[in-house]
């Protein structure tokens, strides 16, 4: 697969949409402070719906979905330029995984951004959203009943491969591999949650209109 220069520069921009951090910028410009000095020190959404409150935690998480579903909606653009349904797909996980990359790295915030189930989310929903819904139902069933934010996304990119390839029985080479590989990148950057579950001492996400933040303004 060749790829245009325009395509490459996609791919950049990409990047560059991944690593607008959102929960940081928003943290800076309506609380003064640095969401990263707070709560888990993540700069993702879990972080953010447990600093700023139900609302604008909603709103961080929303935006850092439409990172990684905008850098795949590029794709649109390039659709004639390939010549299977594969190469696109890869085309459309390339622009993914740079805009996750973006968050995970974002060069507007010196490189420490947030784990990306957010913006991994956004992806999987403009390739993958029949798998979206069922994983979600996972992730539901294991996130109400504990409150775990990190054991429902584990167990929800764990059920991620299995949908896409039993129950949806994709034959896309390229679909499978990315979603095998969300199986095993979830996990990896939730290796110091799964210590604090294991000794039960692991943050539940428990929601309020109100959060940390709001006592730091006071």
């Amino acid at each position: 697969m060749k790829l245009e220069i325009y395509e490459i520069a996609a791919l950049a921009l990409a990047y560059l949409l991944g690593s607008i951090p959102t929960s940081v910028w928003f943290g800076k410009i309506f609380y003064k402070i640095d969401l990263r000095d707070y709560g888990s020190g993540n700069a993702g959404a879990t972080n953010a719906l447990r600093v700023f409150g139900n609302r604008a935690g909603a709103i961080v998480l929303l935006l850092d979905a439409l990172k990684g579903f905008g850098a795949v909606y590029l794709s649109r653009f390039f659709m004639d330029s390939f010549t299977s349904e594969n190469y696109f797909v890869i085309y459309q996980l390339l622009l993914g995984s740079m805009a996750l990359i973006g968050h995970v790295f974002p060069l507007f915030a010196g490189f420490r951004g947030g784990k990306g189930i957010a913006t991994l989310v956004g992806i999987a929903v403009a390739i993958f959203p029949g798998a979206v819904l069922i994983c979600l139902v996972v992730f539901l069933a294991f996130f109400l009943p504990t409150r775990y934010v990190s054991l429902g996304s584990m167990t929800a990119a764990i059920a991620f491969p299995i949908t896409v390839i039993f129950v949806l029985q994709s034959n896309i080479p390229a679909e499978i591999i990315f979603s095998i590989a969300v199986a095993v990148f979830v996990p990896l950057t939730h290796t110091k949650n799964i210590k604090r579950l294991l000794k039960g001492e692991e943050n539940k996400l428990l929601f309020k209109k109100r959060g940390l933040a709001d006592e730091v303004k006071k």
